[in-house]
């Protein structure tokens, strides 16, 4: 709480660093916004505007021309279809099977359990185009589509975050709970399914979140594997690709209000799931 009576100098400078903050993080989202609201002839007014106005009269004069002609868009369209089966599935995969290895990892014994921690923090270190070649190699030899490819290869980067940050949860559940579980007579899959698994929800939601945005926002693989298949392309690559309606023209408002159409579905998932986000990243920061 801001106490301007005891320090009022501190309190001050705190609450103008805070607005610094606010607006260094938010106007760029801001101008996406306005931008993608504007005419060709309005994104080129000299000076700049930070608001849409006619280039005559200078009234405001916002243009949704660019919203409507994205949705026109097959290729658009399309890639935000492509873009919410990958994301959602990879998300779904990740946290399918980085909970039981969490599970295990976290809660059971067994030789090697150090060293397999280890490795999957390894993984998390590599780029992704020091492994896109060879990727791409198997991927294009295996029977499994373009869009079963990416997903099962965005399994690279959000498996071992989702395992890594899982353990650290089962970890901190009491070992009590397992032992008095195994005294009414649950079997280890039920004490993980049926007790831990639920005690851990914060964790998911925050994990699924995270790996849901690490997929959705993800391009270099989403290039590559679709260079074949551009029926496959995601919504990053889709919005990369937009040609404008005359030659050489660069489609500066529609690509912005593709980019502001994106963010919506993340902006509006991490408003509904902001207190179990909270929850999960605090979640073990104090113990006793």
């Amino acid at each position: 709480m801001v106490n301007f009576r005891e320090k009022p100098v501190k309190s001050l400078l705190f609450l103008l660093m805070l607005a610094v903050i606010i607006v260094y993080l938010l106007f760029p989202f801001y101008w996406a916004i306005n931008s993608s609201l504007k005419t060709e002839s309005q994104l080129f007014m000299t000076p700049a505007t930070m608001i849409p106005r006619d280039p005559v009269t200078l009234e405001f004069r916002p243009y949704w021309g660019n919203y409507i002609h994205i949705f026109q868009s097959g290729q658009f369209v399309r890639g935000l279809r492509n873009s919410v089966i990958v994301a959602s599935l990879a998300t779904l995969l990740a946290l399918s099977v980085g909970t039981f290895a969490a599970f295990a990892l976290g809660k059971l014994r067994f030789r090697g359990k150090t060293v397999s921690l280890y490795v999957i923090l390894a993984m998390t270190m590599f780029p992704q185009v020091t492994i896109l070649a060879g990727l791409y190699a198997i991927i294009t030899r295996l029977p499994l589509g373009t869009i079963p490819g990416m997903i099962f290869s965005y399994l690279i980067f959000t498996l071992p975050f989702t395992t890594w940050v899982m353990t650290s949860f089962f970890k901190d559940l009491p070992i009590e709970i397992m032992q008095s579980a195994q005294v009414d007579g649950a079997t280890p899959f039920q004490t993980f399914y049926k007790i831990l698994l639920p005690l851990t929800a914060p964790a998911l939601v925050t994990c699924g979140l995270l790996a849901f945005i690490q997929a959705w926002n993800e391009y270099i693989f989403a290039l590559t594997f679709t260079a074949i298949d551009p029926g496959a392309r995601t919504v990053p690559v889709a919005i990369a690709l937009f040609t404008g309606q005359a030659a050489m023209q660069e489609p500066m408002g529609e690509t912005l209000a593709a980019a502001v159409v994106v963010t919506v579905p993340v902006v509006v998932l991490v408003l509904i799931f902001q207190n179990r986000i909270v929850e999960g990243l605090t979640a073990g920061a104090v113990k006793g």
